[in-house]
């Protein structure tokens, strides 16, 4: 079993439902982002998903996108996104890492070798947000190679065919977006979203997580209830650009929102 499934299996065990958060490797600067990721795990944090800077995050609204453009302009690659996970792995060996980004840079790399070295840098899961599942066979075959889930996204636009390819294809978890639109926005419609996972869990078996819109407690509290994890970016990435010059006071902050959401959920169990 991965990390990811492992992890799933003891929260379930427990009535439990995953917090998962989000932040862009390297920001704002590249010494914050693994004391970030202990500090997240402390405050309740069951996986982590960790944002590959991309110069083009499509997928994404104005906060991840300045995310982006502050890791890059530090230069953070690829490469040192792994070094990162390496890094955060000599403290934490069981806290599934998941990493999100776009393809080109793991095309430039050359799937096999990406694969081997996302497993050797103690990477659980990769999110591509641009591949879209009928074109992920070689994709998922070099990930699971090296036993590294592949997580997918489906959305409200989802059909039946899309939600079936989906769930034959993926691993880990399944991603599930909220709403029609980009990182950030705040559309969350629960009754919407409960149709649709009642809907998703016809073809899959799979852990779904909800994410996009998710501001708060209550929202969070409110996903918990119909979904089996909880995703959130935005609200912290947000918090961690407002103190890009304290950065010193990164962790300890974000932190503390991850244990308000951590409450909140648990509180539904």
């Amino acid at each position: 079993m991965s990390r990811i499934e492992v992890r799933f299996a003891e929260l379930k065990s427990q009535n439990r439902k995953a917090l998962i958060p989000f932040v862009t490797a390297g920001d704002p600067q590249p010494d914050v982002t693994v004391p970030l990721l202990h500090a997240m795990v402390a405050a309740g944090a069951d996986l982590l998903e960790l944002g590959v800077p991309f110069s083009d995050p499509m997928a994404d609204g104005p906060v991840i996108q300045a995310a982006c453009e502050r890791a890059l302009s530090h230069h953070v690659s690829l490469h040192q996104v792994l070094d990162m996970v390496r890094e955060f792995r000599q403290q934490d060996t069981t806290t599934p890492v998941i990493l999100m980004g776009y393809l080109n840079p793991v095309e430039v790399w050359g799937y096999t070798e990406f694969a081997s070295a996302a497993a050797a840098a103690g990477v659980d899961g990769i999110l591509t947000v641009d591949l879209p599942p009928e074109e992920a066979t070689d994709f998922s075959a070099a990930m699971k190679a090296v036993d590294i889930d592949s997580i997918f996204l489906l959305a409200p636009t989802s059909d039946e065919s899309r939600m079936r390819k989906v769930s034959e294809i993926a691993s880990g978890f399944i991603y599930y977006v909220s709403f029609k639109g980009v990182t950030g926005a705040s559309h969350l419609d629960v009754s919407s979203v409960s149709s649709k996972l009642n809907e998703l869990r016809k073809y899959t078996d799979l852990p779904v997580g909800v994410g996009f819109g998710i501001r708060d407690g209550e929202s969070a509290a409110q996903v918990a209830r119909i979904a089996d994890a909880v995703i959130v970016g935005s609200v912290l990435v947000s918090q961690l650009a407002a103190l890009a010059d304290q950065p010193d006071r990164i962790p300890s902050t974000l932190a503390a929102t991850v244990s308000e959401l951590r409450a909140a959920i648990d509180k539904t169990s």
